[in-house]
């Protein structure tokens, strides 16, 4: 895929992205993610401050995510990089409601933010390193 095929990939419809971190005790884990990829070229989502996803980030921010298209051709986007972990309340409301409006519906949208955008959560933007983008896998 050329760059602005896996960038409309990445905001197609409402696939979910696959995340793998190393827990703290060094077990990997993967976890579904609700995302968005913006025009600065960062994936973002939110997550709880308490989350073991938030700590397993802050103790080592290098991450991989997958999305996928899960019917034939099959394809896939997958993302290297590292994230930075943001605490500012206006951008982590912003990015719950963008996010609320994209899985849940525009006219949801602020109702999620709303929700998901409190002093509990924090954004993780994704800053990526490598990105491996493959179309018609079936070929």
């Amino acid at each position: 895929m050329t760059e602005s095929e896996y960038v409309d990939f990445l905001r197609a419809g409402t696939r979910t992205a696959k995340l793998a971190v190393t827990l703290p005790s060094g077990r990997p884990t993967v976890t579904p993610v609700w995302f968005v990829w913006e025009d600065d070229g960062v994936l973002r989502f939110n997550t709880g401050i308490d989350t073991a996803k938030a700590r397993s980030l802050a103790a080592d921010p290098r991450v991989a995510l997958v999305v996928d298209l899960e019917e034939p051709p099959y394809a896939f986007v997958r993302v290297e990089g590292e994230v930075r972990l943001v605490r500012d309340p206006p951008e982590v409301r912003r990015v719950a409601t963008a996010i609320g409006g994209r899985y849940m519906g525009l006219d949801r949208a602020e109702e999620f933010g709303r929700r998901n955008g409190g002093d509990d959560e924090l954004v993780v933007e994704v800053h990526p390193t490598k990105i491996v983008a493959i179309t018609d896998v079936t070929g």
